[in-house]
């Protein structure tokens, strides 16, 4: 039995991974589902991070997953962590910001380029570039709280930490990720953590769409 402690990107709301920690468990895993109040204006990312120690459980080491946005915090966590997952995941360098992230990552340019060369309208579109592979029970599950807006002073504030921390990392994404394409993230991890990535198949919100995959490649990591 593992430990997994689940961090929710760009919205904070901890009910995005209702699917996946029914399949963990369904495994004999424990899941911690992270809930982050990403519009509280008083919070930085250093306040985030501490939320997520403070829901990992003590005496053990977990694995964390940061989804997205919440890749951000992977290196922020003072938690011992058994493994680090970046599932869909911005990857920060030392002193970055969540806003300058996109700029200096070319993400922008690289989500145009995959539209473009599949045929797709470049403009973005929450529909086509998030929701596209999900089921009705899908949506319900993304809807179920209402998403919370990062506030500004988090999407300004430095990833406060001089390296990536010593503990096995992966990176996962969706091979069907529009948002963050997966070529595109296969050029980040490489560059800034000389990873490769692993693909399962599914979008940029693929713990919704694709929740069994997820579990199975967590737990393959958590038993490396």
């Amino acid at each position: 039995m593992s430990s997994f402690v689940l961090v929710p990107g760009a919205g904070g709301n901890a009910s995005y991974w209702s699917r996946l920690v029914a399949e963990l468990e369904r495994r004999g895993h424990v899941a911690i589902a992270v809930d982050l109040p990403e519009d509280d204006p008083s919070l930085d990312l250093a306040d985030w991070a501490a939320l997520v120690d403070a829901a990992t459980p003590s005496g053990e080491e977990a694995v964390g997953v940061f989804q997205s946005l919440g890749g951000f915090l992977a290196p922020l966590v003072r938690s011992p962590l058994r493994a680090i997952v970046l599932l869909n995941a911005m990857i920060p360098v030392p002193g970055e910001s969540p806003d300058e992230w996109w700029g200096a990552t070319g993400s922008g340019e690289a989500m145009r380029a995959a539209d473009l060369a599949a045929g797709r309208d470049p403009e973005f579109d929450l529909e086509r570039h998030f929701f596209h592979d999900l089921d009705d029970e899908g949506r319900a599950v993304v809807f179920a709280e209402t998403p919370r807006e990062p506030s500004s002073t988090a999407m300004a504030s430095k990833a406060e930490f001089t390296r990536w921390p010593d503990v096995p990392t992966h990176v996962l994404a969706g091979r069907d990720d529009r948002f963050f394409p997966v070529d595109f993230q296969r050029r980040v991890a490489h560059d800034r953590l000389g990873r490769d990535v692993d693909e399962v198949r599914g979008g940029h919100l693929v713990a919704v769409s694709n929740p069994a995959a997820v579990a199975e490649r967590l737990a393959a990591y958590a038993g490396s």
